[in-house]
Order: C-alpha cells, then structure tokens, then sequence
C-alpha cells in the first residue's frame, strides 16, 4: 500500500517544517510548500490525497486557495489549519469543502487521524500511514 500524499501549506516555516519531519515519520508521503501560489502550482504537477491548509497566509488566504482547490483538483481533500480562533473562516471554509477546520496547536495523532479519514472520505482508502508508536521530534 503506498502511503497517503499530504501537501502541507503554511506560512510559518518553523512549523512547516516541523509538522512535515512529524508527518513523514508516520509514514505519509509530505510535500511542504509556504504560501498558496506555490500550493496550486505544487498541485498541477503533483496530485496529492489531501491538502492540509493554513488559513491566514500573505499572498493568497487559505479560503482562496481552497476555491481554486475545489474547482480544479475535485477529488482532493482539504483541511484548514489556523492558529486564529476564526469561527467565521472556519464556517467559510466548511461550506466551500473543506473536509475540516482544525486549530493549532493540534496533536499529531490528531492531525494523522483526520489526515487518514479525509483520505478515505475522498475515495482513497487504500493508502494508510504506518503506526508508530513513538514520535521523537
């Protein structure tokens, strides 16, 4: 079975950086980029499973991101990620498809478990990560 394929989108870079290292070791195929240009073009030429979104970005926000997601990669899951408590944003991107709306910090067996189930909710059940048991980051 071939890993889940993740694209991580954040601003922060220590973050980003840090989430994808986590992702990684639990078996998940990570892209990280930091803004949302580079998000779309990511996707033209790499399709992933599941696009896990910051909302508050510089260039494009996370809303704007998830439109063109939605319009143009169908079949890709999309989950906003903010360290804003925003209930506005978060009911925005809900009814523009997002999967779901999480706030940081989040615990990565969350993050893992709602990576998985986005997944499987968008057809690609098949992949799984790999347990592990420990996360030494």
């Amino acid at each position: 079975m071939s890993a889940v394929r993740i694209l991580l989108v954040d601003d922060e870079e220590e973050f980003l950086r840090t989430l994808a290292k986590r992702l990684d070791r639990r078996g998940l195929d990570v892209q990280a980029v930091s803004n949302g240009l580079s998000a779309l073009e990511s996707l033209e030429t790499r399709p992933v499973d599941v696009v896990v979104l910051d909302v508050k970005m510089p260039d494009m926000d996370g809303l704007e991101v998830l439109e063109v997601i939605r319009r143009k990669h169908p079949g890709t899951a999309v989950i906003m990620l903010t360290g804003h408590a925003d209930v506005e944003a978060a009911v925005q991107g809900l009814s523009h498809g997002a999967f779901d709306y999480l706030m940081k910090p989040i615990s990565i067996d969350e993050l893992v478990y709602k990576i998985e189930d986005a997944s499987r909710a968008a057809g690609h059940g098949s992949r799984q990560a790999r347990p592990v048991t420990e996360d030494r980051s």
